[in-house]
């Protein structure tokens, strides 16, 4: 048994050494079996490895483009919530820009007639339980505002002030159904009532039957006893129409407001008139007419022969 283990052992030896001296042959005569057999196996792995490729590439697509997905939608949500802001921003700074133009405007006129003033934002706009047209403004008792003071804007009369607390004050506009107005028409002395329908609609109605009215005529706040709840001299509106019906002891009309009731943000309280009448200074200026082009046309010479 012990010589037959030898026999195995003198064996393998001999199959070593054999096996190195062919290698070391092939070797000396330029053959490398190693490299051969590496090429020969990536020959054979080549094909699968690219079926394997190209089976498993969508696979690995789809996850990255899942993962693409999730961040392209976070930069969309990023980019709209950015858009949302600077938009909001862009309003923001168009209200604070048509505010500033109408305290501008306000105070000109308040200027102009050198009534003291105390200046408001409209908070909000609509009816009481007692009235159908009203402003909310910012500004109450605590800024000098009283109960029956007119209030202006940029282009002239807005209503008169109904009620206050210390921090706010509640105006009925001169559309509302309930408001009356004494008006004078600008130039003369004819005076009349001038009557809020709602919606921006008023009519005029002449207190003397000897009272010349005609379309373009521009009314003004005749004014009241110690200026309230009127002063006197405020831009008021245009007569646009003439009602010509017969059996009216006194001449009547339909009139346009100067101020856009539904469009204002801030307004003006006048809080003392100084004992002023500014007469017809505050009567709106007619816009310049627009410039005269002259052309020129040089006659074209006929043709000679």
């Amino acid at each position: 048994m012990a010589n037959r283990g030898a026999n195995r052992t003198r064996l393998l030896w001999v199959s070593l050494l054999v096996t190195s001296l062919f290698l070391i042959t092939l070797d000396l005569r330029g053959i490398n079996l190693i490299n051969s057999i590496r090429t020969g196996s990536q020959s054979f792995l080549a094909p699968i490895q690219r079926v394997g490729s190209n089976v498993l590439s969508p696979f690995s697509n789809l996850f990255t483009d899942l993962s693409n997905f999730g961040r392209t939608n976070s930069k969309i949500d990023s980019l709209k919530t950015e858009n949302e802001e600077l938009r909001s921003q862009l309003i923001f700074n168009k209200n604070v820009l048509g505010e500033l133009e109408q305290l501008k405007g306000v105070l000109d006129l308040a200027g102009q007639a050198r009534f003291k003033v105390v200046a408001a934002r409209v908070i909000s706009k609509g009816g009481t339980g007692t009235f159908s047209e009203t402003l909310v403004l910012d500004a109450g008792s605590d800024a000098g505002i009283k109960r029956d003071m007119t209030v202006i804007a940029s282009a002239g009369l807005v209503g008169v002030v109904k009620s206050t607390t210390k921090s706010s004050a509640v105006v009925l506009l001169m559309s509302d159904p309930s408001f009356r107005i004494g008006v004078r028409i600008a130039g003369t002395q004819d005076m009349g009532i001038l009557s809020g329908e709602g919606e921006g609609k008023f009519s005029l109605r002449m207190l003397s039957a000897t009272g010349q009215l005609k379309p373009g005529d521009v009314l003004l706040s005749r004014g009241s006893s110690g200026d309230k709840p009127f002063v006197p001299g405020v831009p008021v509106g245009k007569v646009i129409t003439i009602d010509n019906s017969t059996g009216q002891l006194t001449k009547q009309g339909r009139v346009m407001g100067f101020v856009d009731l539904n469009a204002l943000g801030v307004v003006s309280v006048v809080v003392d008139s100084m004992g002023r009448n500014p007469g017809d200074a505050l009567v709106p200026k007619a816009p310049a007419p627009a410039p005269t082009v002259t052309v020129f046309v040089t006659p074209k010479p006929s043709p000679t022969e």
